[in-house]
C-alpha cells in the first residue's frame, strides 16, 4: 500500500433505533454530548420531524460522534448469549472507580439496564449495560 495515500476517517458511529430522539437524549445526557446544529429537540408540545428519522450528536470539542437512525423494528440483543447477537457495542472509560459509580447511577437513571457488573475486577473494572434500545455498552474504570 502507498503510505502517502489518504485513508478514510471514521466520522461517527450510527445506532439503529425505533426512537431516534429517545436514544439520542440518552447518550447526550450520559456522555455530555451536544446536538448537531438543527437537530435539537423542538419546544415542549411541538412536532419533532427531525427526531423521527436521523439525529447526530457531537462532542463538546466539535465533530460528529454518534448518529441515530430510525428503523421499523429492532430486536434487542440477548447478550451475552441467546438468539440475537450484538452487532457492535460502545466502550467508554472513566478515570476512577468513584467516577465509575457516578456513571453507573447516571446510566441507570437515564434508562440503561445493567447486564453485567465486573467492577471488582482488579485488572479491568467495568460494567456492561443495555441502552434503552437494547444496544450493549461498557463503562470501564482506568486503573
Amino acid at each position: 500500500m502507498d503510505d502517502e495515500q489518504g485513508f478514510p476517517v471514521i466520522r461517527q458511529t450510527v445506532l439503529d433505533t425505533a426512537d431516534p430522539r429517545r436514544l439520542a437524549e440518552f447518550y447526550r445526557q450520559l456522555f455530555g454530548l451536544r446536538y448537531y446544529p438543527g437537530d435539537e429537540p423542538p419546544g415542549h408540545g411541538q412536532p419533532d420531524p427531525k427526531g423521527q428519522d436521523w439525529l447526530i450528536l457531537t462532542s463538546p470539542a466539535g465533530g460528529p460522534v454518534l448518529a441515530f437512525q430510525k428503523v421499523g423494528e429492532l430486536p434487542r440483543a440477548t447478550w451475552p448469549d441467546g438468539p440475537v447477537p450484538q452487532q457492535l457495542h460502545l466502550d467508554a472509560t472513566v478515570p476512577t472507580m468513584a467516577d465509575l459509580d457516578v456513571a453507573h447511577e447516571r446510566a441507570l437513571a437515564l434508562g440503561a439496564r445493567l447486564l453485567q457488573d465486573r467492577s471488582d475486577d482488579p485488572e479491568e473494572p467495568l460494567r456492561v449495560y443495555a441502552d434503552p434500545a437494547g444496544h450493549p455498552f461498557c463503562i470501564i474504570a482506568a486503573v
